[in-house]
């Protein structure tokens, strides 16, 4: 429950984990507001936002650092724990639950088990975790060789230096997350501003396009592409268009879906991808969720992606990014359709204590902020994500 740290002050106690290649603050559901509105301001103000260095809380300043992961007993019978993912904006009061990452997702298994919401078992502990961004539910095995959560180990993963141990994450059921098909449109290809994409969900809802057909060779480096401001009005429009079509409504307030732009593989991968997180930045490396959508694209004939992949494809998809690669390992229905995706992360503990953000934050609205999805159009916003209690439907809770 939320505490006062003094008359003017509340705080409350977390966890910053790095998960993958993103890091953030790590909150059990029962320490933070109930209300969503309280909620989103509350994580605005833990953070810092809105600040482009976020140099007033403990957010990055940028996307991938900017994360919150919210984790509790489980909702559903066949998991162990529920986890909501929030991205909160850096340079605008916004926070949008519409998303799921893969990345934070790793952290989740060691959280829930130090916390106690899971027991250890001698060896391997299997924590069983519903997304409620996107009702699906993850399997991730953590290293607990002595009955407790083992952080160090020899997996390398690109885009973190150094080691960590493995933490393996299998996707139980990630097609059509928000939108509840693999091919939305129905259409494996199709044109958006007389440009050939794939609209595609799986892990998290994407616009494929092909680098040569935006006059890129692919492999250009992330600030490159930021620095190209007519290609990222030509992407936002696309993606626009995208939303509407894949049945998302208005997403100009919303970072789904998510794009990337494709080109093939040149360290003997499959793929070659540029991710972008938002309108404006793309991803330093990658997205988890963003890379076992594209590995499931690869397997789609005529799609972007199998147009690029390498053709001697098996169970196996390596995305090459500006990190360095992703691998990612696919399994097969009697159909011969994607059932399953996994990959292998690591994760860290980094510090665990208190945050403490005025009070006067969290009782007040902030001037013009932004809630996270237009209750009209998308299904997913917070208050359907989260447990209600005879609300309405502007009060749900965690």
């Amino acid at each position: 429950m939320l505490t006062t740290s003094n008359k003017n002050s509340l705080r409350v106690p977390c966890v910053l984990m790095r998960g993958g290649t993103s890091r953030g603050p790590f909150f059990l559901e029962d320490d933070l507001p109930s209300d969503v509105k309280e909620l989103e301001r509350f994580l605005i103000a833990a953070m810092g936002s809105p600040h482009v260095l976020q140099v007033n809380g403990i957010g990055g300043g940028n996307p991938m650092t900017s994360k919150v992961a919210i984790v509790g007993p489980s909702s559903q019978p066949d998991a162990d724990v529920d986890y909501l993912f929030a991205q909160v904006a850096t340079d605008r009061a916004f926070v949008d639950f519409s998303p799921n990452c893969g990345n934070m997702l790793s952290a989740v298994g060691p959280f829930a088990i130090e916390a106690g919401l899971v027991p250890a078992e001698i060896g391997e502990t299997t924590v069983r975790i519903f997304n409620r961004n996107t009702s699906t539910t993850i399997e991730a095995v953590v290293q607990t060789p002595a009955g407790i959560v083992e952080y160090e180990g020899e997996t390398a993963i690109d885009g973190v230096p150094g080691t960590a141990a493995p933490v393996k994450l299998t996707f139980l059921d990630a097609l059509g997350s928000k939108t509840g098909a693999f091919l939305p449109t129905g259409h494996v290809r199709e044109f958006i501003e007389n440009t050939p994409v794939t609209l595609v969900d799986y892990a998290m809802p994407m616009v494929l396009l092909r680098a040569s057909d935006l006059g890129l060779s692919g492999d250009e480096t992330p600030d490159e592409l930021e620095a190209n401001l007519d290609l990222l009005d030509r992407l936002e429009a696309v993606r626009l268009e995208s939303g509407h079509r894949m049945g998302l409504g208005d997403v100009s307030g919303s970072v789904v879906p998510k794009l990337a732009i494709l080109s093939g593989a040149r360290h003997g991968g499959t793929i070659t991808s540029r991710y972008f997180m938002n309108a404006q930045r793309c991803h330093k490396g990658h997205a988890v969720t963003g890379a076992l959508c594209i590995a499931a694209a690869c397997r789609l004939p005529g799609s972007v992606a199998h147009d690029l992949a390498t053709p001697s494809l098996t169970s196996l998809v390596n995305l090459e990014h500006p990190s360095g690669r992703t691998e990612i390992d696919l399994s097969f229905n009697a159909s011969g359709h994607v059932s399953r995706a996994s990959l292998v992360r690591t994760a860290r503990r980094i510090f665990e204590g208190n945050v403490i953000v005025p009070a006067s934050a969290v009782a007040a609205p902030l001037e013009g902020i932004q809630h996270g999805g237009d209750h009209a159009q998308d299904h997913h916003t917070p208050t359907a994500l989260l447990r209600t209690s005879g609300l309405d439907d502007d009060c749900g809770t965690l």
